[in-house]
Parts: structure tokens; sequence; C-alpha cells
């Protein structure tokens, strides 16, 4: 087997374990257990695996940029794999690898392997890493060493990196400079904004990384807005949030405020006032967030892991790499989607997730949507339920979205959605019971449009007493409902408006504790839901959640546009 092409070094180490191998990429978080290290994904290959201690093959990471944080604090808890090992490129986990070694002294090899290669490493039960070879039962894949691209790096790159600007600006510096070698990339770019993903407490690791940056003096140099947080950051005691969560969670929050980042706790910046506009590059953390910069608005940003957002906000620099530059905005796969009559809002998301599984690691084209006519809201829901299924940063809908025209690449291949896809996909996220006891609004963060649309479908009428209904937004919209009296519509309803947190990282008690099933207009929530709830979910339009608000019963049927 010494024909097989060597193993690329990402991050040095050596390791031994057995093989868990995967052909389908994983998101850390809301995909694995940071308290066990087993996957919860359901429906993910691994679901129920403990990855702890295993040389993990997959292609490459997707979904959300908080898996850097979940890599980092199973890094630190002992509980990680002995290995990573990608077929493509990789950035999320990596970036978690990187720090775990750079500022705590805990090396985790990643490795890169051609497909022929990675498919025999596949096939193993068990393998010994070491500096030189990757060694299994009658296989040796030599490995050759980390990049070291040299990075063009101006005047200023410098003093950062030489420590002239304070000791946090140069972790920062050394940090970026790191990725962008494994990355390729031969320099770095200005940004003018930052959004910070990783104030949400998804693992002690998170606040072990902000606490040290902000002790070493770091402040942000661009605008920096702040994704949700894990808890209502003024309400969380009175909602009876144990201080054992709530206290380092709210900790997160105020370090990173320290360090000048501004204090907008929401998923959904694009609703801000501060939205970047059509070519501007910036570095956006959160994976719906970056797709929907990228394929709607036309501005610039890779999907920054966290713990890099915040390095590339204190030097207002990042890699000059992936779709930062225009030969990497392309799309490689062109997909044309079988449009029904009469598509309500649930086909957005419903798209958006079959598009990210037809293209799992590369820019698609979706075409035939246009007639469709989707609006804003429509395309926040699909970018963010594409996030959930690929790794990549971006996509385009022909006739929609900005970039689309002429950006099919030249070696594009086709892959199609049909009706029986969207319908096979429909099951798949709605397999919890009629009866449920939660309706879950708001993932990413809902917008005005959204909170009016809620607040008219329910017309006045009170959610069933058995049955929460709670939307999650910014509180920007928060303040806009209020002052225009939409929020006073939704409260009359027995609506639930929640500031700061948002579904993927909210928990219990304000999770109502006696829920057993819940119902979802998002596709990116019913993917991670069940995982990160431990609750059965349904899937369906704005009028099924309605009904479910008020009867606290849903039909299991296909939407009549599938029907």
């Amino acid at each position: 087997m010494s024909h097989l092409a060597p193993a690329r070094s990402i991050l040095g180490g050596t390791a031994n374990g057995p093989i868990i191998a995967a052909r389908e990429a994983l998101s850390f978080w809301g995909g694995v257990d940071p308290a066990t290290g087993c996957v919860i994904d359901v429906h993910h290959p691994l679901h129920g695996v403990c990855l702890t201690g295993g040389i993990l093959l997959m292609p490459s990471s997707r979904g959300s940029c908080t898996g850097s944080g979940v890599l980092l604090d199973l890094v630190l808890t002992g509980r990680a794999p002995a290995a990573l090992v990608f077929s493509e490129a990789e950035d999320v986990l990596t970036l978690g690898a990187l720090i775990a070694a750079e500022m705590f002294d805990k090396p985790l090899p990643v490795l890169r392997l051609a497909p022929e290669a990675f498919a025999a490493l596949s096939r193993a039960t068990a393998a010994r890493i070491s500096e030189t070879a990757i060694e299994a039962e009658g296989l040796t894949i030599p490995v050759t060493p980390p990049a070291t691209t040299a990075l063009q790096l101006t005047e200023a790159d410098r003093a950062m990196l030489d420590g002239r600007e304070g000791v946090a600006v140069q972790q920062a510096m050394r940090i970026i400079c790191a990725m962008a070698a494994q990355q390729g990339a031969l320099g770095l770019v200005d940004v003018t904004q930052a959004h910070i993903d990783g104030c949400i407490y998804a693992s002690p690791a998170n606040l072990t990384f902000a606490e040290k940056m902000a002790e070493m003096g770091a402040r942000v140099r661009v605008p920096a807005t702040m994704n949700a947080i894990s808890v209502d950051r003024a309400n969380w005691q009175a909602q009876g949030v144990p201080a054992s969560f709530g206290n380092p969670a709210a900790r997160l929050a105020d370090a990173y405020v320290r360090m000048g980042c501004r204090p907008t706790f929401t998923c959904s910046p694009y609703l801000l006032d501060t939205a970047p506009t059509a070519g501007e590059s910036i570095a956006w953390a959160e994976s719906n967030a970056v797709i929907f910069a990228n394929t709607v608005l036309g501005a610039r940003t890779a999907k920054h892991p966290d713990f890099l957002d915040l390095c590339i906000a204190l030097t207002a620099r990042a890699p000059l790499s992936g779709v930062y530059l225009d030969k990497h905005r392309k799309a490689r796969r062109v997909i044309d989607v079988e449009l029904p009559e009469g598509v309500d809002d649930a086909f957005w998301p419903l798209i958006g997730y079959l598009a990210g599984r037809a293209a799992p690691d590369c820019i698609p084209l979706l075409r035939g949507l246009a007639s469709a006519q989707p609006s804003r809201d429509d395309l926040k829901a699909l970018c963010a339920a594409f996030g959930t299924t690929s790794a990549a940063p971006m996509l385009h809908i022909e006739g929609v979205t900005t970039e689309a025209d002429g950006a099919i690449g030249e070696t594009a291949d086709h892959a199609t959605i049909s009706r029986s896809d969207m319908a096979a996909a429909w099951t798949v996220l709605n397999e919890g019971p009629e009866d449920v006891e939660l309706v879950a609004i708001g993932s990413p963060h809902a917008s005005l449009a959204e909170c009016r649309g809620l607040a008219s479908a329910l017309a006045g009428r009170r959610r069933h007493p058995d049955v929460a209904v709670i939307v999650t937004a910014g509180q920007q919209v928060i303040a806009d409902a209020k002052g225009e009296g939409t929020l006073a519509l939704l409260q009359e309803c027995g609506v639930q408006v929640l500031p700061d947190l948002c579904w993927c990282s909210i928990s219990e008690p304000v999770f109502p504790t006696k829920t057993r099933a819940l119902m979802t207009n998002s596709g990116k929530y019913a993917h991670y839901g069940p995982g990160l709830s431990g609750r059965a979910v349904r899937f369906g339009n704005l009028a099924d959640c309605v009904t479910a608000a008020l009867t606290g019963r849903v039909p299991v049927r296909l939407p009549d546009w599938l029907s």
C-alpha cells in the first residue's frame, strides 16, 4: 500500500487508538456532548458513539462555528478524540486543536488524507500516528510535515506578531498566521467588522479562553457585535436558571464586553443597522450569519471558528483565503430544484436542508426557485438550514441572490432535488408525535416581520394552557416590536418573547421542563433540537406552529404542496 499519497500533517503530534470513521461530516456543537464525548446528533451515522480516545476520520466538519469550543473543552477534560483525520479542508475543529496546543500546551494531531488513503484507513480497526507515518494493519501512510507558507505580512502585521502591541494581540496574530498557513493563504486581509460567536457558553473552555484573553488586556480594534448567549442576561436569576450555569454564562458574556464587543446578543446580526454591504470584507462567526452575509448581502467572510473571530477582531486582519477571493465563491455544483405549486414558508428551510445534503462540501447554485420569489425571511430560513448539513460558507440561487449571475464554475457538476426528496426529508424532520407541549420560534432570531406574522396568525387567540409558545429575538427587534405594539399583541396571546439567548443555546428551566415534544418552523432547530433538548421534534410552517399553539396537536402529514 506504499503507493498511497502521503498524509499532510496540519497540526503535529502522536496518537494511537481505534479508528472511528464516518462518510458524513459532523458538527461538534449540537452533535457531540462535551460532558461525555458521545455523538448526540440523532441524524448522524455515529449517533451514540463515544469519540474519546479514537482516531476520528470524516470528510470535514459542518454546522456551527462553536465546534472549536466544544473540541477545546474535550481536550482540556481528557474526553477528546486522540487525533482528527480529514479528507477535505477543515477550519473549525482545526482551530480548536490549535488553541489547545498554542495556549494550553495540549497538542492534538490533525491530518488530511487524499481520498484513496482516507478510504483505506477507514477500513482499519486501529492505527498509530507518529510525526512521520500513519500505521495500521498492513497499511503505512507517510506523513509530510505541516505547511510553512511564507506569509506576506505588512509592517503593522509584524509589529503585532513581535509583541509590540501587547501580549494579547501577539497571541491573536500567532493564531491567525498559523491558520493562514494551514489554509494555504499568502497574506492577510483587512476586515471592517466582526461578529463574535464564542460568547455562547457551549463549554467551560469558552470561558477559560475569553477570560485569559481579557486578562491579557485584549481590546477589539474593529466594531464587533456579539452572538446570542446562553442566558437572558438581565433575567436569568428570576427565571430560575441555576447559578452553576448562569454565573459562568454571564461571566463569558461580560468578558467579551470588557474586550470592547457590543452586547447585541443576537444570532441574526444581518438584522442590525450595522449589517455589511456588498463586497465588504468582514469577519463573522455563527454559521447562519456567515452564509446569509455571503449569499444574500454579498459581503465577504469565511466561516470563522470560535476563538478565531476574537483574534481577528483584535487585529482587524484575517487570512486571505476561501471566499474572500473571487475564485472560491464560484459554484462547484448546480442543483436543479423541482418547484411544487403553492409552496409556503416551510418550503425554504426544507430546501436549505436538502441543498446542504446535496452539497455538503462545496458551494452550490440552486436553479428553479426564482419564480417563487423568496422573501428576506425565506432566505434567512434557507441559509440557516443549509448550514446544518453543509460545510460551505455560502450558496447561490439563480435569479435571486446577488452573485448568482456568472457564478457557475467551469468544472461544476449537477444534482437535483425532487419532490420525493422533499417528502423524505419532511418525514425525517417529523419523527415526533402529534401532541406537542412547546412551540419554538426564532432559530435564527426572529425578525420584526416574523414577529408581526405570528401576531397576525394568532389573531388575538390565546395559546392552549398546556402549550408554551416562545419566540427568541434580538434586543433591537424586541424594542421595535414593543414600540409598534406587536409585542403586546403576542403577550396577550400568551407568547413569551425572550432576548439574548436562542433555541440552540436555551436550557432548562427556561426551556419548559415538562415538554415531551416540540413544534418549530426552523429547519436548523428541527435538525439540532433532538440532540440538544432530548425531546422529539416536529417541523412545519408558521400555520402549523399556530395550530400547535392553540390546540396542542398537529397531525403528522405532508404539506399540501407535497401531497
